[in-house]
């Protein structure tokens, strides 16, 4: 069984962010095409990735502690500065991480955009299927003749 050791984690996690990135890469090419029915199956993917990322960085923190090292985010300063032999890796591939986060966060900032533009669009359609002049509750009933419900009067517990 391979020991746990903060560089260990960190190769991982440069690992499965580098992946992740690939994934927001892709997801904001189906966003830009309007390609709706892909979507799924990359959210299924990305959320697979971050839940990776957060074991891996709870892993990484619990290795740092054994080490005796501030088991968060600012001990890997410390971590690195005392790694050694490993000390030129060990920057490189957490330098590559932090990068890699300031990405994906970029990334995931401009989905969320075009998320939500593609649901306002959707909406602006949607709106346009609505009859003019209609209170907002005219439909279409089974013959694709427009019906009026009737307002609700609410419900009263006695």
């Amino acid at each position: 069984m391979t020991t746990v050791t903060p560089l260990n984690s960190l190769r991982e996690e440069e690992h499965i962010m580098s992946t992740l990135l690939d994934v927001l890469r892709q997801e904001q090419q189906m966003l830009v095409a309007a390609d709706i029915e892909g979507l799924p199956a990359v959210t299924t993917r990305k959320t697979a990735l971050v839940t990776q990322m957060t074991l891996l960085s709870a892993q990484r923190h619990r290795s740092l502690g054994k080490c005796g090292f501030p088991a968060e985010e600012a001990g890997m300063d410390a971590w690195i500065a005392a790694s050694g032999e490993a000390r030129a890796e060990s920057e490189s591939l957490w330098g590559a991480l932090l990068q890699h986060t300031r990405t994906a966060k970029e990334l995931n900032l401009i989905n969320g955009v075009l998320i939500n533009k593609q649901m306002g669009q959707t909406q602006d359609a949607l709106h346009a299927l609505r009859p003019q002049g209609s209170a907002g509750n005219n439909f279409y009933g089974p013959g694709g003749v427009t019906t009026t419900l009737p307002r609700s009067r609410g419900f009263l517990a006695g």
